[in-house]
């Protein structure tokens, strides 16, 4: 089975001089189902966030306000994306190794989950992570 890589999404943005709309439907712009939100924010200069992979999980993370970067780890190369702007969404599937880091001040990630929360999807260790990413 060839191992999925992490994708930039274009999502919809509505111009208007009024202000800007930029939405995401489930199953349309991202392949998964919406059953978790939840933002990462207030992130102290130099603080990484992430530091692991998830079994099932599926997510797309989308720089609400501020900048920062996402290097992706798929155990036989590393991607490192810089978000910035709202109407693009990193597509990241099941069994890649994320960190989150140089987030600009007042940054706000947004994250969309596939799954409920469950510390049992979570792989926290990198060498677990490098032993599960060579037996996929």
């Amino acid at each position: 089975m060839k191992k999925q890589l992490p994708e930039l999404i274009n999502l919809p943005k509505i111009d208007d001089p009024r202000g800007n709309l930029t939405f995401i439907e489930e199953e349309n712009h991202i392949p998964f189902q919406i059953k978790r939100v939840y933002w990462i924010y207030d992130v102290p200069g130099g603080e990484t966030r992430g530091g692991h992979a998830f079994r099932e999980q599926q997510e797309l993370i989308v720089a609400l306000s501020g900048s920062f970067d996402v290097e992706v780890n798929h155990g036989s190369g590393i991607q490192r994306f810089h978000l910035n702007r709202s109407y693009f969404g990193l597509y990241i599937p099941n069994g890649l190794w994320r960190n989150l880091d140089n987030f600009s001040t007042n940054a706000v990630a947004l994250v969309l989950s596939s799954t409920i929360y469950d510390e049992s999807d979570y792989i926290r260790n990198f060498e677990e992570f490098l032993s599960y990413t060579s037996g996929r």
